[in-house]
């Protein structure tokens, strides 16, 4: 026992410490050369790459914006298609109507009901964006006028609605039924 606690230790040789490099070096494998060219050559590729999907993304992103735009005007149209069409339909019992208040007998108390009811029926076509077309004395204009005959006249100008035969009517801006009238020569 009296060895080993008297057992003198040798001192090590003292090697030089290893820099950072030569540490490196000893400890990963050998790397190969990088060609930095090569990599700059990669990165551009990618960075266009990335250029064509990010151009890409974005013409779908705006052809997605203007097909949802298209869609909804579409629909606006359907709808006001139908409105106009259900309109035009009803149209007819609002002339019968008409047609009955300019032809009736004095002092008769239906006539004050029937009158009631056309008020009411042409403020429900007014709420819904619904005008008369004001043609009496108006230049003619085909686009909002139907001419069923030409008379002449002294009274009126060439080419100006004497009288309204039938009522038109617009919806916003579409002409739902042109006004039948007579016209001037």
């Amino acid at each position: 026992m009296t060895d080993k606690k008297h057992k003198h230790h040798e001192p090590k040789e003292e090697q030089a410490p290893e820099t950072p490099v030569e540490a490196t070096e000893a400890a990963a494998p050998e790397q190969p050369q990088v060609d930095v060219a090569e990599l700059m050559k990669r990165l551009e590729e990618a960075e266009a790459q990335v250029a064509e999907h990010r151009d890409g993304w974005q013409r779908a992103q705006a052809e997605f914006v203007n097909y949802k735009n298209r869609i909804q005007r579409d629909a606006e149209t359907s709808r006001a298609n139908m409105k106009g069409d259900i309109i035009q339909k009803l149209l007819p019992v609002l002339d019968d109507l008409e047609l009955a208040l300019a032809n009736r007998p004095a002092e008769d108390a239906w006539a004050g009901g029937i009158e009631l009811i056309v008020r009411k029926f042409q403020s429900v076509l007014e709420s819904e964006g619904v005008k008369r077309i004001e043609a009496e004395d108006q230049p003619f204009d085909p686009n909002f006028h139907e001419a069923i005959s030409h008379e002449p006249n002294a009274d009126v100008p060439s080419e100006h609605v004497i009288a309204v035969v039938r009522n038109g009517y617009v919806l916003g801006e579409r002409v739902i039924r042109p006004a039948l009238v007579r016209v001037a020569q």
